[in-house]
């Protein structure tokens, strides 16, 4: 008789703007109990999830997966990488940029039958001013409108495009210096992504040829441009053409410094902080091992 495996599912009830409350039960429905041993546990605020994960990692449990979006996976995730266990994904975000990366299905019951054949693949992380990353992180606009929709009582993807149009309006551009491997470059920009792997989440691609699994980070730096080439920028993301375009520029390395004007608002899979004018991002190849298709 073999051993089951010891796996903890940790739930973030709020994400995506759904309940979950019925998901144990539908974890239990589908899960081969053959092979797993499951537990189940929700997270009640922000970084409980981490707490969880860094209890979990130091009993039993070989496998701890995050069932939620990106900022949920990257609490989950960092406390995985931490301790060398195993991470498993169920996307339950309004985004779900590393999964979709990774082609977890949305659909949960696909998603559970990812976790039952338990292919296991070795993946790149990130740091940003020390702190874990494993899709994006970055600085500009895209921070300013996380930490404001952070403070937005309506979550989902609707929300948080409605009060981009209304926030878009009144952003003014920052100068950057960057360092990107030794080369140093001066940039205006209405944002920089630094890209782990290829999309913000919905199929919008900042980066289509980004990948976890080739030991670089892509700086992608969005160029200002007048409002009325905004549908344009749109465009070019959601059909992979940012690389071709004009309104981007991409450069892959693997040690980055920025010092940007003035500090505030950043943001890291996701998730808002705040930080000082001086940035330093830098890759750890194929550190995470992670439950895959």
């Amino acid at each position: 008789m073999h051993t089951k495996i010891n796996i903890l599912f940790i739930i973030n009830p709020i994400s995506g703007g759904r309940g979950k409350r019925r998901i144990p039960d539908f974890i239990d429905k589908y899960l081969n109990k053959e092979k797993f041993s499951p537990n189940f546990v929700f997270s009640e605020y922000s970084g409980h999830a981490g707490e969880l994960a860094d209890e979990a990692a130091t009993k039993n449990f070989d496998v701890i997966v995050a069932a939620g979006g990106d900022g949920t996976i990257n609490e989950v995730a960092t406390k995985v990488l931490k301790h060398q266990k195993i991470l498993g994904i169920l996307p339950l975000g309004s985004g779900n940029g590393l999964a979709r990366f990774l082609s977890i299905s949305k659909n949960l019951r696909y998603a559970l039958s990812i976790i039952n054949d338990f292919k296991i693949d070795k993946i790149d992380t990130a740091e940003f001013n020390k702190k874990c990353f494993f899709n994006l992180a970055g600085m500009g606009f895209d921070a300013h409108l996380s930490a404001v929709f952070s403070k937005d009582k309506k979550r989902g993807l609707s929300g948080y495009v409605k009060l981009g149009f209304k926030e878009v309006f009144n952003y003014k551009p920052q100068t950057y210096q960057l360092d990107i491997d030794g080369t140093a470059y001066t940039r205006k920009a209405f944002a920089i992504s630094i890209a782990n792997s290829s999309q913000y989440g919905n199929d919008v691609y900042i980066s289509p040829n980004a990948s976890v699994k080739d030991g670089l980070l892509d700086v992608c730096i969005i160029k200002p441009f007048p409002i009325i080439k905004l549908p344009l920028l749109g465009y070019v993301m959601l059909n992979r053409k940012a690389e071709t375009s004009d309104m981007v520029e991409i450069i892959k390395g693997k040690n980055i410094k920025v010092v940007r004007e003035i500090a505030g608002a950043v943001h890291v899979d996701g998730e808002p902080l705040q930080m000082g004018v001086e940035i330093e991002a830098s890759v750890n190849p194929l550190s995470l091992r992670v439950i895959v298709p």
